[in-house]
């Protein structure tokens, strides 16, 4: 499961109004209720992804689906979506979920309904929150100059198309694709763009049409008048307006305040989507502005003197695999050698905190916050399939909750350094939203560059040269945001080629931009005496020829155990003495493994690089921690990459060849039982080349971070 179980809905089902079925969810708990309004039926409720985990951990948050949209029904005709029938949907969800008085929140239309809310019925509303909002029409700003929506268009070009006979004639393809432009018009939106047309084809032409007809009173459809109850409205209101915005222009927001008596807050640069474009701000005013109208309040606070505090560092560790948590305990051990007096706590996320807790290390209570991202990747991979970038760029909303977690810790907490060991959305949103930045930051990672597979053709080609292009333009606008970028390894170990048309070489931008660590392995390699001590305390026998087979932090690899495990008889036919070791990593369940003879099955093995030295040959897949591993032990193994995965499949695989270790064995290999052994065997029998690997990374990596203290 991704979502821990605080921001999975407390309550759910449906309300009917007037024959139609209306599916609300509730989230969290706390002294306001938050009511996150639908908006045109373009989209569904899950644009208010990105709002609800962070806001159900301090408030009682209702979102419904509206009509016409997500798991709502869809009447037909205009009539059923005029804009009193939203307001009162609102009313009817806040009644079956016991809620009498709210905060609301609206986006576009949305803000609208809303006020028709607060107007009629002022003791339901305490507070009203306005994103976008119109000022007094209810059609887009932009269309009042090309034509009527209703009547057959003279042209199909920009604005002209939000017409309902070009949805309905085939065009609406087309619209959607335009308005999301629109919408979404800051850089570097697509994906903001590409989830909003999925929901989009969700609704259809035909229910849009009636939903928009509704709004702007047409077809029998009643037309409030939208200025007559802004006038009415008298709870305290924000409104929040990009100044891009080219669906609703700054002036309806400005509109929308004067004639509520609301504050405003224009958002330099912004667009219509300010709440999934701009999470952080968007998130982080409703919450404020919810404890102000609700007097909550906040927890007792706790102020220290600046020379009383200690010195404290907060390390974030990647919890898709454990190779990042040995790197950064190695790299916080040697920081410790050094400063003693330094406290480190860590933010984490299962199976990290497990390894930390083994460790003795001092997990940070808000790690209960975070959501899963290792369970994000696992429902996103097929059979030894994982597209990795793809993965990451669907975990949008998980890694927006992850960071106001980190950014609630430093507003309330002295924090002297946070290190960031590709902390994802920690390095993303201080660039985004770099006055959070609290204390220094440093940033470590075994790669550089967002790169395309084949399989993702010229659109993931396109969408990863976006991704770097705006990390770079990050990184050039606010150089300061991050105080030290530490790259684990050597500058060979970065791929050469570029991070898209027309943008720099990937390695040469990151010579200037990183200080190089050489790589971190956590342990040092034994000598052949250790080694054979290692083999004696593991319980392999001499005589014995021992495989290791491991698949890391995630449950991703169950599909390469399965088929390893379908081949042991091969293998054991062609070599008697083999012994297959088959560790299930700590998200597996080993029982889920068939027995298999001349095979066992181990859960999680915390010290699996003591096995990994002591066997005599390892099949893996493509994580780098683990190859970097048996590389540093001069163990010969195979690697299966994950298909699809671009670091494994390019930067590690770029690594190992530097390095001249490990054989690459393609997935598909792995189906036919005799060519498996066969290439086990060879590997097996070819002698050991690999270059030596670094064993002094942990201390240089921590001499590095040291200079920030």
């Amino acid at each position: 499961m991704t979502w821990p179980a605080w921001t999975r809905p407390v309550a759910e089902g449906d309300v009917v109004r007037d024959g139609v079925r209306l599916r609300w969810t509730v989230h969290g708990s706390g002294p306001a209720t938050v009511v996150l309004l639908p908006t045109w039926s373009i989209v569904r409720s899950r644009m208010w992804k990105a709002q609800v985990p962070h806001l159900a951990r301090h408030h009682r948050v209702v979102t419904f689906d509206g009509r016409g949209s997500g798991e709502s029904d869809r009447p037909e005709g205009a009539a059923a979506y005029a804009n009193d029938e939203y307001a009162a949907d609102t009313l009817a969800v806040m009644d079956a979920v016991g809620v009498g008085a709210a905060v609301l929140v609206g986006l576009s239309s949305g803000a609208a309904w809303a006020a028709q809310v607060a107007a009629a019925r002022p003791d339901r509303v305490t507070g009203l929150v306005a994103f976008g909002p119109p000022g007094g029409s209810w059609s887009p700003q932009a269309h009042h100059e090309v034509g009527t929506f209703a009547d057959p268009p003279q042209s199909t070009e920009g604005w002209s198309a939000y017409n309902r006979h070009h949805w309905l004639g085939g065009g609406y393809d087309d619209f959607v694709e335009f308005f999301f432009a629109q919408m979404y018009s800051e850089p570097h939106s697509t994906r903001q763009r590409e989830e909003s047309a999925e929901w989009a084809h969700e609704v259809g032409p035909r229910v849009l049409a009636d939903a928009t007809s509704g709004r702007l009173g047409l077809d029998g459809a009643a037309l409030t008048d939208l200025a007559a109850v802004l006038d009415e409205v008298r709870c305290p209101v924000l409104v929040v307006h990009g100044t891009d915005d080219r669906v609703r222009a700054p002036a309806d927001g400005e509109a929308f305040a004067q004639r509520t008596g609301g504050s405003l807050l224009l958002v330099e640069g912004a667009g219509h989507g300010v709440p999934a474009r701009d999470p952080v701000l968007a998130t982080r005013e409703i919450d404020r502005f919810a404890r102000q109208v609700a007097r909550s309040g906040e927890p007792g606070r706790r102020w220290t003197r600046a020379l009383s505090r200690s010195r404290e560092v907060l390390v974030l560790s990647s919890p898709i695999g454990l190779g990042h948590a040995r790197r950064d305990l190695a790299v916080v051990r040697a920081l410790r050698e050094q400063r003693p007096d330094v406290r480190v706590r860590w933010l984490a996320q299962d199976p990290v905190t497990r390894a930390l807790e083994r460790a003795g290390e001092e997990v940070h209570p808000a790690s209960a916050w975070l959501a899963s991202e290792s369970a994000h990747v696992e429902a996103a991979c097929g059979e030894h399939d994982l597209d990795a970038f793809d993965a990451i760029r669907r975990m949008d909303d998980l890694l927006v909750t992850n960071f106001l977690v980190l950014d609630e810790v430093l507003e309330r907490e002295d924090v002297d350094l946070v290190v960031g060991d590709e902390a994802w959305e920690t390095d993303h949103f201080l660039h985004e939203n770099p006055e959070r930045k609290r204390g220094a930051f440093a940033w470590l990672t075994d790669f550089v560059g967002w790169l395309p597979m084949p399989a993702g053709g010229e659109q993931q080609a396109a969408l990863t040269a976006d991704y770097n292009a705006e990390m770079l333009e990050h990184r050039a606008r606010f150089p300061w945001v991050r105080d030290r970028s530490v790259f684990v390894g050597s500058p060979d170990d970065v791929v050469e080629g570029t991070f898209g048309p027309g943008l720099p070489g990937i390695r040469a931008w990151t010579e200037r931009e990183f200080d190089f660590a050489g790589y971190v392995t956590g342990f040092t390699p034994p000598g052949e005496e250790e080694r054979v001590r290692w083999r004696a305390e593991l319980g392999f026998g001499a005589e014995e020829t021992v495989c290791v087979v491991a698949v890391g932090g995630t449950s991703v690899g169950a599909g390469l155990l399965r088929r390893v495990l379908a081949a042991v008889p091969a293998c054991r036919r062609a070599r008697p003495d083999l012994r297959f070791v088959v560790v299930a990593g700590p998200r597996i369940e080993p029982s889920s493994l068939p027995a298999t003879p001349g095979a066992e099955v181990l859960g999680w093995v915390p010290d699996l690089w003591r096995h990994l030295a002591a066997c005599d040959v390892a099949v893996v897949q493509g994580g780098l921690t683990t190859c970097m591993e048996l590389t540093a032990s001069r163990t010969p193994f195979l690697f299966v990459p994950l298909r699809n995965h671009f670091e494994q499949n390019i930067h590690v695989r770029h690594r190992l060849e530097r390095y001249r270790a490990g054989t690459h064995l393609p997935y598909e290999e792995l189906l036919e039982p005799d060519a498996f052994a066969a290439a086990l065997l060879a590997t097996l029998a070819a002698p050991v080349t690999a270059r030596p690997v670094e064993t002094d990374g942990a201390r240089r990596a921590a001499s590095l971070l040291l200079d920030l203290l």
